[in-house]
């Protein structure tokens, strides 16, 4: 009897997993609100900074010890920037050019950058063949969603596509260097780190790019800010970490395509957002390649064949 490599997923499991994708699509909808009053390095300084204190509380209850060496403080540094700084930057910033839903379906290719830049990096993954097909068909997604106007011009809202695509492969390099450099630290504590890492590195670049962050600003877009710090921040860390005990990381990654749907969700019923039928099909091979790479349903799929083989 065959055992599979995949843990599998209970209730809890399950439900934990839809809350997470719930509140990291619902980052998407928060920054396209916080974006009518707020610049997009702000909004990332926000995001982060007031994640901080409600992470250390956190990590005061558990009672887990804060490291003092700056070796891990260095990469906790170098962390916030892969991690946070970057790619919520690139995000918002992409977010004033496009749509909340479009840019959430472009972030789901970070599972095929992750494959690739591990693969590349790491000697215990190595770079299969099937991760190459699955990041082929992510890409030929994107290039679907891009479509043919890429290449006859210059469009902002290309540019800001592209800006989504840098912050997935930046999401990818932040995986390599948290296995490399933050094995050792509790998971929560990492998220602290992180945070707070990326808050020193956006204090000075919003003070100098945007001035210091404005005060009067309305109830909704405080509101907005509150929400992406404290739920797709605070809350989503320890939702990712639950998960990843409880369920693995494989099916971790299923969160990569239940985002989309949450944020579009979101942009449809608030904001009057919607989604043409090229993004809704470049989902639909970006998906694929998350299959391909991720590789459980085919081994479901020759598992039943195999069955069927030995009944027949």
């Amino acid at each position: 009897m065959t055992t599979s490599p995949f843990p599998s997923m209970d209730l809890k499991a399950t439900v934990m997993l839809l809350a997470l994708a719930a509140v990291w699509g619902g980052s998407f909808f928060f920054a396209e609100v916080a974006l009518r009053e707020v610049p997009p390095l702000t909004i990332t300084l926000q995001r982060v900074f007031w994640a901080v204190p409600i992470l250390v509380v956190l990590v005061r209850i558990k009672g887990i010890a804060i490291p003092r060496a700056p070796r891990v403080w260095g990469a906790y540094l170098v962390m916030g920037a892969l991690n946070n700084a970057i790619p919520f930057s690139l995000i918002f910033w992409g977010q004033t050019q496009i749509d909340a839903g479009l840019a959430s379906i472009l972030n789901g290719t970070t599972a095929m950058f992750a494959a690739v830049v591990a693969g590349l990096l790491l000697k215990d993954e190595p770079l299969t063949a099937r991760k190459i097909v699955g990041a082929a068909l992510g890409l030929v997604g994107v290039a679907f969603i891009m479509g043919p106007r890429v290449l006859t011009g210059f469009d902002p809202s290309n540019l800001a596509q592209l800006a989504i695509l840098g912050a997935a492969l930046s999401y990818a390099f932040a995986g390599v260097w948290g296995k490399l450099s933050l094995a050792g630290q509790p998971p929560l504590m990492n998220a602290l780190g992180m945070v707070t890492g990326s808050t020193l590195l956006m204090i000075p670049i919003v003070f100098i790019v945007d001035g210091p962050p404005r005060l009067d600003l309305s109830v909704a877009t405080w509101g907005a800010l509150l929400g992406v710090a404290a739920l797709s921040t605070a809350l989503a860390y320890l939702l990712y970490f639950a998960i990843l005990a409880r369920a693995g990381a494989a099916n971790l990654l299923l969160v990569t395509l239940l985002i989309p749907p949450f944020a579009i969700g979101l942009g449809v019923m608030f904001l009057g957002e919607q989604m043409e039928a090229e993004a809704w099909i470049g989902f639909a091979i970006i998906a694929l390649g998350f299959s391909v790479t991720d590789g459980r349903l085919f081994a479901r799929l020759r598992g039943r064949r195999a069955r069927q083989a030995r009944q027949s």
